[in-house]
C-alpha cells in the first residue's frame, strides 16, 4: 500500500535525478500532443487533455505503486468518454470521473489489485482491438478534411455518412496527415529514444502555418488554450445525478484499474521490478478525483508513455513528476504555440495510437489460442464496435469467467451428491 516514491527516494542521488529529469522531459513531449488529441477525439477540448495530464499524471507518479508508471488520459477512454459526454454532458463526465475515483480508492483499500487476474485475457484483447477500430474510424474526418457538421456516433452509421461527403476531401489536409504519419514512424524506428512524435507533429503544423495552407488547427476549432490551471471545484453530487452516472463511473473505474495494472506489469517486465497493485489502485483513485476537481478527463496508467519513460532512462516516480510539471510549464509559457497544431497531424497521431493499441504483432498468436478464447475475443470485439462498451465488458467477463469455471469442473463420474 506504500507509494513507490517513498522507497525509491531512500537511495536517491544526483545521477538518478538527471536520468529522471531527461526521461520526464522526453515523455512530456510525447504526452503533450497525445493528451490534446485524445481529449479532442473524446468530444472534449484540448485544454481538458492538458489538465488531465498535469493533475492526474502528477498524482499517479506521486502515490502510485510502480517505479516508472506514467499516467494521464489514454485512448482506451475515448469511446466511453464520448458516450458519457453525448448522453450526460461534460459536467456528467466530470461527476462520473469523480465517482470512479472514489470506487478505485475503495478497491485499493479492499486490496482488490490482484483481481485483475480473474479478467480473461481474451476479453481484454477483444475490447482493446474494438476500441482501436472505433478510434481509427473517428479520425477519418479530420485526416481527410471532410466537411461534415456532425459525425454519427454509431459505427455502422458513421461509415456511410463519411462516404457520402467523400467529395469534400481536402488534398492539403490529407497530405499533412500522411506526412505526419510517415515522419512519426520513421523517427520512431531511427531514433527510438528521441521524442520524434512532437517533432513530426510540430514540423507539419509549422508547414501549415508558414505556407498558409487551408488546414484546420486547434486554435481555429477551439480558440486559444488557457495559460493556467482552472480553479478546482466539486461536481454536482445530488442523489439523482449520482444514480444516473453510476453505471458510467463503474465502467471508467474498471477501465482505469485494468489498464493501469496492465501497464504496471509491462513496466515490471521492462525494468525487472515488482509493482504494488493496491497502491496503484489508490493512486488511480486519487488521480481521477483530482482530475475531476479540475474539470479534467478520466486517467490511468499509459502503457506507451510508460514504455517511453523506461526507454528514455526513467528510474523512479520522479520522472513522472517531471513529466507533469513540464506540461504545466508549457501551458504557462507556450500555450499559444500549441494552438497552431494541425488537426490532421493529431488525427495521424491517433491513428498510429489505435494501430499500436491493437497490437498487430499478436494477431497471429490469437489464431493459435484455444477455440473458446478465439470466440470470446471475437464476441467482445464485435460487441465493443457494434453495440456498447458496457455491454461488451459485462458480457465478455461473465462468459469468460463461466468458461473458466467450466474448465475446472469435476468430471461427472467423480461427482458425489452432498450429504444432508
Amino acid at each position: 500500500m506504500t507509494p513507490k516514491i517513498l522507497t525509491t527516494l531512500k537511495s536517491y542521488d544526483r545521477p538518478t535525478f538527471l536520468a529522471d529529469l531527461g526521461a520526464g522531459v522526453t515523455v512530456a513531449m510525447v504526452a503533450l500532443p497525445l493528451s490534446m488529441a485524445i481529449a479532442i477525439a473524446s468530444g472534449a477540448g484540448p485544454a481538458q487533455g492538458l489538465v488531465t495530464a498535469i493533475v492526474a499524471g502528477f498524482l499517479i507518479s506521486l502515490l502510485g505503486g510502480s517505479r516508472v508508471q506514467i499516467g494521464g488520459p489514454t485512448g482506451a477512454f475515448i469511446v466511453v468518454v464520448a458516450d458519457v459526454i453525448a448522453e450526460h454532458g461534460y459536467d456528467g463526465l466530470v461527476l462520473a470521473t469523480f465517482m470512479a475515483g472514489a470506487i478505485l480508492l475503495l478497491a485499493g483499500a479492499l486490496r482488490a489489485g490482484r483481481l485483475i487476474r480473474l479478467v480473461p485475457e481474451a476479453v481484454i484483447n477483444g475490447f482493446t482491438i474494438g476500441i482501436a477500430v472505433i478510434i481509427a474510424s473517428s479520425q477519418i474526418k479530420d485526416l481527410f478534411g471532410l466537411s461534415l457538421a456532425e459525425v454519427p456516433a454509431a459505427f455502422l452509421e458513421k461509415l456511410p455518412a463519411l462516404w457520402a461527403v467523400r467529395d469534400t476531401l481536402s488534398p492539403a489536409t490529407l497530405a499533412i496527415g500522411l506526412v505526419t504519419m510517415a515522419a512519426i514512424v520513421i523517427l520512431r524506428r531511427a531514433f527510438p529514444r528521441f521524442p520524434g512524435l512532437i517533432l513530426a507533429v510540430g514540423a507539419t503544423s509549422a508547414i501549415v502555418a508558414l505556407a498558409g495552407l487551408p488546414v484546420e488547427t486547434i486554435a481555429a476549432r477551439f480558440g486559444d488554450l488557457p495559460r493556467s490551471l482552472p480553479m478546482p471545484g466539486l461536481p454536482d453530487l445530488s442523489p439523482a445525478r449520482l444514480a444516473e452516472l453510476l453505471p458510467s463511473a463503474v465502467i471508467i473505474a474498471f477501465l482505469a484499474g485494468i489498464e493501469s495494472l496492465l501497464s504496471a506489469m509491462v513496466a515490471d517486465r521492462m525494468i525487472g521490478g515488482q509493482h504494488r497493485p493496491n497502491a496503484e489502485l489508490l493512486a488511480q483513485g486519487a488521480a481521477n478525483l483530482g482530475s475531476a476537481l479540475f474539470g479534467g478527463l478520466p486517467a490511468t496508467g499509459a502503457i506507451a508513455r510508460t514504455a517511453t519513460n523506461v526507454r528514455a532512462g526513467g528510474k523512479t516516480p520522479v520522472a513522472g513528476l517531471v513529466h507533469a510539471l513540464t506540461i504545466l510549464l508549457v501551458m504557462l509559457l507556450a500555450a499559444p504555440l500549441a494552438g497552431y497544431l494541425a488537426m490532421p497531424a493529431l488525427a495521424a497521431l491517433l491513428l498510429l495510437t489505435a494501430w499500436n493499441m491493437s497490437e498487430p504483432h499478436r494477431w497471429r498468436g490469437y489464431l493459435k489460442d484455444r477455440r473458446s478464447d478465439q470466440i470470446l475475443l471475437a464476441m467482445t470485439f464485435l460487441l465493443t464496435v457494434l453495440a456498447d462498451l458496457t455491454v461488451a465488458i459485462g458480457v465478455g467477463v461473465a462468459v469468460g469467467l463461466a468458461l473458466r469455471l467450466a474448465r475446472r469442473d469435476v468430471p461427472e463420474a467423480e461427482w458425489t451428491p452432498p450429504k444432508h
